[in-house]
């Protein structure tokens, strides 16, 4: 099926995409486009190849075969510091918020700033403030250690990271995982507003369905390899699509399959 989106050239284009493990096929073929501006989220079980998918987008694996392509540049193969170059656009929240341990929350959220920027800490400490508050925490907060944060403190912390630097895309990890349904809410509600003042494109991937169809304007389920369905969010409950039925009414019988020990 055609998963792209028609259009201006893209933010980012996938054709093709291949990407194994051993004898262990992962990416068979996958074709996804990312429109400016655009919030796409990835669903699909455990297993199945999303992150995978973002680590390849990231340059963290390479892929065997396809193209993947930013801004109407391919960036598979491309040397390291050109690689570094794209990455600058990129903002990322990691599905366990990921934040130092050895770092203040103002010096977890300045991270970026200073390293990939080279910004002296005293100017990176103002656009961290301002960044946690447009998170919703105060300035009380940013001499804490992140041992000293709840999980949905530490979601907020990891989100400011993540638009510190002012991406144009931003991935976001099961950015509802662990977190209880009022909490996951909020962070759904910051998610929108960040990509939203921002303009930037984001990709998210998640099991959560009410994350799904709060923070996306598209969706698109990933299963053997492939986008199997792709379309807005308010079109998944009626997808004709037998997988993509099962999957977002978490039924055990249909056709995709888990494996059960007895």
């Amino acid at each position: 099926m055609d998963t792209s989106k028609t259009g201006p050239t893209p933010k980012v284009r996938i054709r093709n995409l291949h990407k194994r493990f051993g004898k262990k096929v992962v990416l068979e073929g996958l074709d996804l486009d990312l429109g400016a501006g655009e919030s796409v989220v990835i669903i699909g079980g455990s297993g199945t190849g999303k992150s995978v998918l973002l680590k390849c987008i990231l340059g963290l694996l390479e892929p065997e075969d396809g193209s993947i392509q930013v801004d109407g540049e391919e960036v598979v193969g491309l040397p390291e510091a050109e690689r570094e170059r794209v990455n600058r656009k990129f903002g990322m929240l990691f599905q366990g918020a990921a934040l130092f341990d050895s770092l203040s929350v103002w010096r977890n959220v300045a991270f970026g700033l200073i390293q990939a920027k080279g910004m002296r800490p005293e100017q990176a400490r103002i656009i961290a403030l301002q960044k946690l508050s447009q998170v919703g925490l105060g300035s009380e907060v940013s001499e804490l250690s992140p041992a000293e944060l709840s999980g949905g403190m530490k979601k907020r912390v990891a989100l400011a990271r993540a638009i510190a630097t002012e991406p144009e895309i931003i991935f976001f990890d099961e950015p509802t995982t662990g977190l209880d349904p009022i909490m996951g809410d909020v962070i759904n509600d910051l998610i929108v507003q960040c990509v939203h003042t921002l303009g930037a494109t984001a990709l998210s991937i998640t099991h959560d369905m009410q994350s799904a169809r709060k923070i996306a304007h598209r969706i698109a389920m990933l299963y053997g390899g492939r986008i199997i369905w792709a379309g807005p969010t308010n079109e998944i409950a009626h997808s004709g699509n037998d997988y993509v039925d099962q999957f977002i009414h978490g039924r055990a019988e249909g056709p995709i399959r888990m494996q059960v020990r007895a």
